[in-house]
């Protein structure tokens, strides 16, 4: 059934405004699909904020113009084509419509296009293999956390080992806090009882020089006496 020009402007404005705003855009055949495996792909496609439309090659060409995207030839939509828009995840439609082709040989991947650039069917397929934004920021996140976590290791490994040898040493008994103290007691002890002894040596020092002193001062006034006696003598004779 043919359209009506009115039909056919708003079909056009329609894709103009789906292609201009989606992240990617996958061309794919479609042909040979019952109506039940159409409605089970759009469902599938609708899950991942994606969405299948098909139209006429001539409105998809006018609706890419008027969309600011790149110029599309008989070359690249080759035969009844579909367009496999995704509007969030510029790989959920791409990933999806890869996915059911496996199961289904009425579908394949032609090309594309994506930020602006016209896309091979092995590009295409390329970007519908690559992880989805899921995977790839748990990929980075973990790229990241993998150092932090081997250098945590590393610091806190030469302080569990110490303390545990601190913790085998209290329980074997090698390292108290009380023994430093028996040490100090001690020679406190000890200092107070060596102090006198010090003292008595000094006191003894003294009188032993006072004595001599004593000894040496009556030997100089015995000898004196003496001395004087003589003298005495010898004048009385």
């Amino acid at each position: 059934m043919a359209l009506s020009r009115n039909q056919k402007q708003a079909q056009v404005k329609d894709l103009t405004d789906k292609m201009g705003s989606a992240s990617s855009i996958i061309f794919a055949h479609y042909i040979g699909l019952s109506v039940i495996e159409v409605s089970e792909l759009r469902q599938k496609l609708k899950e991942v904020q994606a969405e299948m439309k098909v139209a006429k090659k001539t409105l998809i060409k006018i609706a890419a113009k008027d969309a600011g995207l790149p110029e599309l030839t008989d070359d690249t939509l080759e035969g009844p084509v579909s367009l496999i828009i995704s509007n969030d995840d510029p790989l959920s439609g791409a990933q999806i419509a890869f996915k059911f082709a496996k199961d289904h040989d009425q579908v394949a991947l032609i090309g594309g296009v994506f930020e602006g650039k016209m896309l091979s069917k092995e590009e295409a397929i390329i970007l519908a293999k690559m992880p989805n934004r899921e995977t790839l920021l748990a990929m980075f996140a973990n790229m990241i956390r993998s150092p932090l976590v081997n250098f945590a290791g590393i610091c806190n490994s030469p302080l569990s080992g110490f303390a545990c040898a601190l913790q085998e040493m209290a329980d074997k008994g090698g390292f108290t806090e009380e023994e430093p103290m028996k040490e100090e007691t001690s020679k406190e002890n000890e200092e107070p009882a060596n102090a006198p002894v010090e003292e008595k040596s000094e006191e003894k020092k003294d009188d032993a020089t006072e004595a001599s002193t004593d000894t040496a001062t009556n030997d100089s006034n015995e000898s004196s006496d003496t001395s004087g006696s003589d003298v005495s003598k010898e004048s009385e004779s």
